[in-house]
């Protein structure tokens, strides 16, 4: 078999692969060798993987997109990167090509025009499937729509999602599989499978291998090889990719390896392994030197491969060694890309504007910008043509643009929101749903692993544009499954944006700030204030802002002011809120005319606490107002925030408001009502504060 594999294999082919090969094996011999010096990082090497990974990546094109897993180092050599590029990872310096030092060896990013190209990810145990089907589902949607500028020659752009087999009994595995399948994307799932998950094997924790497994996504066609043999590996990827090229169908790729180095640097075989024997007569250098041999290489030809190989590792590392290390104050490069919106733009009531309801405006906000913007696209759960959102928040709009453009999901809240990442990858603009803030935690872990760290792990390279709307508070009965506020849970994700508006026209305004922005942002929008249907929200409803509107993110607003008078003789008081929060104090403020004022903080995250300081020091007292039960929440951080930056100014203790301290909200209308926050309650409360 090798003899007739081979014919179609150049002696030139053979010779750089095996030279990057060679290179693999160098760097994991030279890390052991200087085990003291380079485990202060933790590392792991392709050693066992190496050839697999080398007919791999020696394959992919510029236009392509890989996502490597944190073994694939023989794989980043295969696609141009150098032995000291990776060793710059490895030992942290601030040349590091992939994240200027912030992120483990093999974990890569890159954006370089003459190779494929990688969007960040995370530590790639199974998280990665998601992005990456993002990325294919991105290819899809721009050959759909003609995006495309590029002349391929034939060879249309693929993904291609590197995972070891342990990582394939991850759920989220699983979502991106589904859709995969379901919308036939051009993606090729690589499983190296060296039957270990870390000291668990596969006979503990897998009922089927990868390609057992993926026999029950219909639509993905499955191949099996043994990834220590490099013709065998180069022969089937070389076809498969000739395939979905033209195609452009999903494969997975099932190849038995063996695991001839540690897990980890951090976690040695020599501590759990009882297979090392079984495993290193596998060893693909030795099946490989035969292939060689039967091709017309010498053995001195291979000695002098290998010997080169050695060599450049070695000067590499010494090179690598002398570079400068990270500056600590580079921890502050690269939170949030720097968006064009700055200041308020357009016009916020324009002359014979209609005053329409809050949800109109979000709805006229994603019409606009899908009209405006090609790349702009908009898919969750029931948002469909049949529907148009639960809330009708998305009516229409799958008629006026296609179900190529505004699209339904499957129940699968991590891969609506993971997959954005790789959407955004491929220069693609998506707005994207959860249904209601109940059904957020399966998403959470792409949100805080992938979406929020991709611009600072990336090194500046791969901020993810993205808009995440979520229907969100308690409105009318919806029981403790629809009614959830999880705005304490999102604050503590670092490198996102998060608005939550109290009316319609502010809604347009940062719902088009945010598409605009190249960080990721969330839209909290409260279900009761969408059509100003409970009493006392009427102030939701606004004068619709013109096309042009945007309203930068971190500028909070007055809303109501006390008079000056009261403000000289005192007391005052500063209600601090959004959402349906403001509602709640604009109607409990009519109980003390000019004594209060109310600041609507819109987003936040990025805080306006310049302004929160600036009013508190006007009215020295004040009530921050949520509907979260408010222990240890973003309110109460708030409250502390102010007693730290503005205790000498304070006449009373900073108080805070919320929903009672209990694990859900009931159904009944009774037990919702004595739960929540109400203007009677923030009445009496100001009152008290007002008397202090």
């Amino acid at each position: 078999m090798e003899s007739n594999m081979s014919t179609q294999i150049d002696k030139a082919t053979l010779r750089q692969s095996f030279f990057l090969a060679s290179q693999a094996r160098a760097m994991a011999s030279l890390y052991e060798d200087n085990f003291k010096l380079v485990s202060k990082y933790v590392h792991a090497t392709s050693r066992g993987h190496e050839v697999l990974q080398v007919a791999l990546g020696s394959q992919l094109l510029p236009q392509d997109f890989v996502a490597p897993y944190y073994r694939d180092d023989a794989l980043l050599l295969a696609i141009g990167m150098q032995p000291y590029d990776l060793m710059l990872q490895l030992l942290a310096k601030a040349n590091d090509p992939f994240s200027g030092g912030r992120t483990y060896y093999s974990h890569p990013s890159l954006k370089d025009e003459d190779k494929p190209k990688i969007p960040h990810q995370s530590s790639a145990t199974g998280m990665q499937a998601i992005p990456t089907t993002g990325v294919a589902m991105g290819i899809q949607y721009k050959e759909k729509m003609g995006l495309y500028t590029e002349d391929f020659q034939g060879q249309l752009p693929i993904a291609v999602c590197s995972l070891g087999d342990a990582s394939v009994t991850e759920g989220e595995v699983a979502e991106a599989f589904q859709m995969a399948a379901l919308k036939q994307f051009p993606i090729l799932y690589v499983v190296q499978d060296n039957g270990w998950d870390i000291s668990a094997n596969a006979e503990e924790t897998r009922a089927q291998n990868a390609f057992e497994y993926i026999q029950g996504f219909h639509g993905i066609e499955a191949r099996q090889i043994q990834g220590n043999n490099f013709l065998e590996s180069y022969l089937e990827i070389q076809d498969i990719l000739r395939i979905m090229r033209k195609e452009r169908r999903p494969f997975l790729l099932h190849a038995s390896v063996p695991l001839l180095n540690h897990h980890t640097s951090g976690v040695r075989m020599e501590w759990y392994r009882d297979d090392l024997e079984e495993q290193r007569k596998l060893d693909p250098t030795p099946i490989f030197i035969r292939q060689m041999l039967t091709e017309g290489f010498s053995q001195s030809d291979i000695e002098e491969i290998e010997q080169a190989a050695k060599e450049k590792v070695q000067a590499d590392f010494e090179r690598a060694l002398a570079q400068e290390d990270p500056q600590a104050e580079d921890i502050f490069k690269h939170v949030y890309a720097p968006t064009p919106v700055s200041s308020e733009q357009g016009e916020r009531r324009p002359a014979n504007g209609e005053e329409k309801v809050m949800v109109d405006s979000a709805l006229f906000a994603v019409q606009e910008l899908m009209e405006d913007h090609p790349e702009c696209l908009l898919y969750g759960q029931d948002v469909g043509g049949r529907l148009g959102g639960v809330f009708r928040e998305a009516a229409t709009l799958a008629q006026k643009f296609g179900d190529d453009r505004v699209f339904n999901t499957p129940i699968q809240e991590a891969f609506i929101i993971g997959s954005t990442v790789g959407m955004a990858a491929t220069g693609l603009r998506p707005i994207v749903e959860v249904q209601f803030a109940d059904y957020i935690w399966p998403g959470l872990n792409q949100l805080f692993t992938e979406v929020s760290r991709s611009y600072y792990l990336s090194n500046g390279k791969w901020p993810a544009s993205m808009i995440l709307r979520v229907p969100i508070g308690a409105y009318g009965s919806g029981g403790p499954y629809h009614s959830s506020s999880v705005e304490s849970v999102l604050t503590n994700i670092k490198g996102i944006k998060i608005a939550y508006p109290s009316n319609g026209a502010d809604l347009k305004g940062l719902m088009k700030s945010a598409y605009l922005d190249p960080n990721p942002v969330v839209i909290f929008e409260h279900k009761g204030l969408y059509w100003s249907k409970v009493p006392g929200t009427a102030a939701a409803r606004t004068i619709m802002p013109d096309r042009n509107y945007a309203l930068p993110f971190g500028q909070a607003n007055m809303v109501l002011e006390a008079s000056e008078d009261k403000k000289a003789e005192g007391p005052v008081a500063l209600v601090v809120s959004y959402g349906m929060g403001v509602h709640w104090a604009l109607n409990a403020a009519k109980a003390f005319p000019g004594q209060v004022s109310i600041l609507d903080l819109r987003t936040l995250a990025p805080l306006d606490t310049e302004m929160i300081y600036t009013q508190l020091k006007k009215h020295h007292r004040c009530l921050v107002l949520t509907e979260e039960p408010v222990n240890c929440t973003f309110a109460q951080s708030i409250a502390a925030r102010i007693q730290e930056n503005c205790f000498e100014s304070l006449d009373a203790p900073v108080q805070t408001l919320g929903a009672e301290d209990l694990p859900a909200i009931p159904l009944h209308e009774n037990l919702e009502k004595a739960m929540l926050p109400s203007s009677q309650k923030v009445q009496a409360a100001l009152e008290k504060l007002l008397k202090y």
